[in-house]
């Protein structure tokens, strides 16, 4: 079978893009090869055809462990022979499937780094036939790269002792020039065929916002965004519960994710996210690597990631699909200095704390520019011929430009005499005309251009000589204390060849306008159906189709197999699967039946649903839903704090928990939540105010009444 006949038979699509057609035939004709592609461009594809044409077991070396589960069910849904090897399975579905992987039965096989290396592993590669090895999050191996992991220094010595040494392909997101160069170093790579396919992302509107209440900034943009997935990434542990705190607060279903949680608590909150069940996850950089969910339409950055790689690869998970998302971040330079702490006081030697230092510059000039974002991002990655993107905030920047020209020309004659000695501090101090003793020690209170802009405050002359760091004119050394000096673009400017224009903006830089709502009827039933089924099967719904291709097929309409297997992201397995299904649920949409003949077919829909779900989560003998094993705790007489420390969870969780059994019809003894005075207390605080937020409630009452009691209080009058 040829590429293009396994794309369409197997996935669905008539078109590969950009890039995977070429990295494909370089591993199928037995090249070594080295394939960056940005995040949601495709990579797994890029493996998996490969071993799919070749004979044998394909071997996908990757550190995650959601990213194996997710990819191997999603093959198995599309009746291709794959398994994984890591620590979540027990001895004996690990004993089973290396016996399965001896008999030569999958087509791909997952394994962690560590598990590649291990003694037993090595005796069973020399008993099969492995055409690939693919590595994927190759970054890994680099210690220029944001994730270095010293796991993956021993795969190319596994690999070497290999006695006959297949194909190696290395797959990543994320390398700058330097770190493919490392990869390629230190996996050993042979003649490899090296493709960068771009970094751009089209489809990703990126914002930076600045000068903001960041609760307030949360609360409206969530209140714009009330139907769609997202993530929000905090750079602490505390930040994150008390953002997590808020939005719950704001009455949305949300997740929490840290490493501080237990892997149960951890387990929970991914599953409920990627099921769709809670829209919003807000969690560290302790998630998202390989968590395949594609509709995910925004992630807000709270915090300033530490280097733009990290940035880039968590600001992808938005869009997977392709359709519009957005990518917000929320900067305040006060947010720098846990990052520069965390750099001081890590483990890494002077020239690992020196790179970490550099990538945190950059990260910083990004969040400072005037420049298109996305240009400067793919800039940072080496490619220089993309053109402005005309959705991000600089773009849609229409804010008056201002001609800083002299002030640039006093920044640039004090850095020149102070020859590159001192930092951005220092040079502000000096045209601050600063009596720091430092400062005077150095005797540099002689220079002329002391005190040239005295009337500014200092903070204010940092961020200008930060802005003009961003836009070039001024440059930073590598090290963990960068000391300033020209750039190359700052001759025209003293040459009076160029002028530097600086935009008088407000604080807040222009963010996107909420992307339209999806009301067409046949989507809606169509998304119904998707829920129903995927609570069936117990899969997340993204892994029957995908937004997108339900969207397609709302426009398409098939009436017959044929027709459906046209549509782009559906293939023999899934029209095989669910195409009758499909088509029952088009045609009265395709007939044009009367408004009220949909209308009930929705809703009709809609009810089965909710019932399927709900019979399906309480009656299952052999997994009961995690909150109902809450619920049934607190009614044996457990109270919230004993069920938080039993199981892990925090209180929130827990309280969730049992909120969402009562929703759903299970019995409650009000008196364990609230007495008769708090009720009352409630109902009277709730008729006076916007009942329409729980923080208007909870102002209103004693400060002693929770936030439990309130909802448990409005449920009860709801039921």
């Amino acid at each position: 079978m040829s590429a293009h006949t396994v794309l369409k038979k197997i996935y669905g699509y008539d078109q590969f893009r950009p890039g995977q057609e070429e990295i494909i035939d370089s591993i199928v004709n037995g090249r070594d090869t080295l394939a960056i592609l940005p995040t949601g461009g495709g990579k797994s594809v890029c493996y998996q055809i490969p071993a799919l044409m070749l004979p044998g077991t394909t071997l996908v070396i990757s550190p995650l462990i959601s990213l194996m589960k997710d990819q191997v069910d999603a093959l198995t849904r599309l009746g291709v022979s794959a398994a994984y090897l890591n620590s979540s399975l027990s001895q004996q579905q690990y004993r089973e499937t290396l016996a399965k992987a001896f008999n030569g039965e999958y087509e791909l096989l997952y394994i962690a780094p560590e598990r590649f290396d291990a003694p037993m592993f090595q005796q069973l590669a020399e008993h099969m036939r492995i055409p690939l090895i693919a590595i994927d999050e190759a970054h890994c191996v680099s210690q220029w790269g944001h994730d270095f992991r010293p796991s993956y220094r021993q795969l190319a010595l596994a690999i070497s002792r290999m006695d006959n040494r297949p194909v190696v392909a290395a797959f990543t997101a994320t390398a700058t020039q330097e770190v493919a160069e490392d990869i390629v170093a230190m996996l050993k790579l042979q003649s490899p065929s090296s493709f960068v396919t771009g970094f751009a992302r089209p489809n990703l509107s990126l914002s930076v916002v600045t000068g903001v209440n960041k609760m307030s900034f949360l609360t409206q943009f969530l209140r714009e965004r009330t139907e769609q997935s997202g993530i929000i990434y905090t750079a602490t542990r505390k930040e994150a519960e008390s953002v997590y705190e808020r939005i719950n607060e704001l009455g949305y279903r949300v997740e929490l994710y840290h490493g501080g949680l237990s892997d149960a608590a951890r387990a929970e909150a991914q599953e409920l996210f990627r099921f769709d069940q809670s829209k919003i996850i807000v969690a560290t950089n302790a998630f998202g690597m390989g968590i395949d969910k594609p509709n995910v339409r925004y992630v807000l950055h709270w915090q300033v990631p530490g280097d733009l790689e990290s940035y880039y690869q968590e600001a992808g998970r938005a869009g997977r699909d392709g359709d519009e998302s957005e990518c917000i971040l929320l900067f305040d330079a006060s947010d720098l200095f846990i990052h520069r702490y965390l750099i001081e006081q890590g483990m890494g030697d002077d020239n690992r704390k020196a790179v970490q230092a550099s990538k945190l510059h950059e990260m910083t000039s990004y969040c400072r520019t005037d420049s298109c974002l996305q240009q400067f991002i793919v800039d940072y990655f080496g490619e220089r011929s993309v053109e402005p993107c005309g959705k991000c905030s600089s773009c849609l920047d229409t804010s008056e430009k201002v001609d800083r020209t002299q002030d640039a020309l006093m920044a640039m004659s004090c850095v020149a005499r102070m020859r590159g000695r001192f930092g951005v501090t220092m040079v502000a101090k000096v045209l601050k005309g600063s009596s720091d003793k430092r400062l005077l020690a150095a005797n540099l209170q002689q220079l002329s251009t002391y005190g040239l802009m005295k009337q500014a405050p200092e903070k204010e002359i940092v961020e200008w000589l930060n802005w003009l760091v961003a836009e070039q004119y001024l440059q930073l050394s590598s090290g963990q204390y960068p000391v300033v000096s020209l750039a190359e673009r700052a001759r025209d400017v003293i040459e009076g060849k160029e002028q530097v224009w600086q935009r008088r903006r407000s604080k807040v830089k222009q963010l996107l306008s909420n992307s339209s709502q999806d009301a067409s009827p046949i989507f809606a039933a169509l998304k119904d159906w998707r829920r129903q089924q995927a609570a069936l099967e117990q899969i997340p719904p993204f892994m029957i189709c995908s937004d997108a291709t339900l969207r397609l097929i709302a426009e398409a309409a098939p009436a017959s197999l044929e027709q459906l297997m046209n549509v782009k992201g559906i293939g023999q397995a899934k029209a095989t699967k669910y195409g009758d299904d499909i088509i029952t649920i088009v045609q009265p949409f395709r007939q044009q039946a009367s408004s009220a003949t949909k209308e009930a077919h929705i809703q009709a829909s809609s009810a089965k649903t909710k019932t399927i779900e709900q019979d399906h989560a309480v009656n299952d003998p052999d997994k009961k839903p995690s909150y109902m094993l809450s619920y049934d705790s607190f009614m044996s007489g457990l109270t919230i704090e004993q069920i938080r420390e039993q199981r892990g969870f925090s209180q929130q969780t827990v309280e969730k928990h049992i909120l969402r059994a009562i929703e759903e019809g299970f019995p409650m003894d009000w008196s364990r939540l609230f007495n008769a005075e708090q009720e009352e207390l409630i109902q009277e605080a709730t008729a006076s105010v916007d009942a329409s937020l729980l923080r208007n409630i909870k102002e209103a009452l004693p400060s002693s009444i929770t936030y439990l009691q309130i909802q448990a209080v409005l449920l009860k009058q709801s039921l």
